[in-house]
């Protein structure tokens, strides 16, 4: 009698995916390259130092070279990128708060896009700040920023104080991020932002030790009575990467405790 067993089906081993983070280091960047691991994804670090791409992002050449080590590193496809590096208002000089927020974020975020558009349901996160809307915008800065002139813009920001300049760079990056939904879109990677208040990293704890600044972090008001865990801001940053939420594209997640709610209820 012959045998009615069905053919054994095989089926091929699930690709491991490929993150770039910049920022992996310390902080929230450390926090979700952690959380990737666990996860079983391969992650590929950029920072200054302590990192499998050790970079500058202050500087176009350091820029440069991010983009062409992570290219390196992850071959022809990469399926998720968390663009994480920044420095806080207490840096100094202040014009290297918008070289390294803005313009280094947006030339790895833009750099990296064609390696993006080949991977397996890609999509990338910047992380902002709820500072972009709860600090007074520096005009002049925010288009030379916009506009893409770096020269001016850091000029500009020279002569302001770091706060102003933190806030303008991260309102700058939340509106370059989604003034590029729609290229983006087209090329099959979603984009979005998260925009954190004040989270325990050793960013933060810069700011308090500030005799300036840190009397005015104290005073932000956060209805959840709290500072978040770097893990909760990485915990957010993996929902907006995960490819079952493949319809969230161009938004901004704010991950603050609800101050910017409390401060702007009416702003959406």
């Amino acid at each position: 009698m012959g045998s009615s067993s069905r053919p054994e089906v095989v089926h091929a081993p699930r690709r491991i995916r490929t993150i770039a983070v910049t920022g992996s280091a310390s902080g929230i960047g450390a926090a979700v390259s952690r959380r990737f691991e666990r996860s079983g994804a391969r992650v590929i670090g950029v920072d200054i130092h302590d990192a499998q791409v050790t970079a500058d992002l202050s500087e176009p050449a350091g820029r440069a070279k991010a983009v062409s080590a992570v290219a390196e590193l992850c071959g022809s496809r990469l399926d998720g990128l968390v663009v994480c590096a920044g420095l806080g208002p207490q840096t100094q000089p202040t014009e290297s708060i918008a070289r390294v927020n803005f313009f280094g974020a947006l030339d790895v975020l833009d750099g990296l896009l064609p390696l993006l558009s080949a991977g397996e349901v890609p999509a990338a996160v910047v992380v902002a700040s709820n500072a972009a809307g709860l600090t007074p915008a520096h005009q002049e800065l925010l288009q030379a920023l916009l506009d893409g002139d770096e020269d001016k813009a850091s000029a500009c920001a020279a002569g302001l104080d770091g706060s102003t300049v933190y806030g303008t760079s991260k309102l700058a990056l939340t509106r370059a991020m989604r003034r590029r939904a729609g290229a983006w879109g087209k090329a099959g990677v979603r984009l979005n932002a998260v925009a954190p208040g004040p989270v325990d990293t050793p960013l933060l704890a810069g700011g308090l030790e500030d005799p300036v600044l840190g009397p005015l972090i104290e005073a932000l008001p956060v209805p959840m009575g709290r500072r978040a865990n770097p893990t909760e801001i990485a915990a957010a940053i993996g929902f907006l990467l995960d490819p079952a939420n493949g319809y969230i594209h161009g938004s901004v997640l704010f991950v603050d405790g609800g101050s910017d709610a409390l401060l702007r209820p009416d702003i959406l």
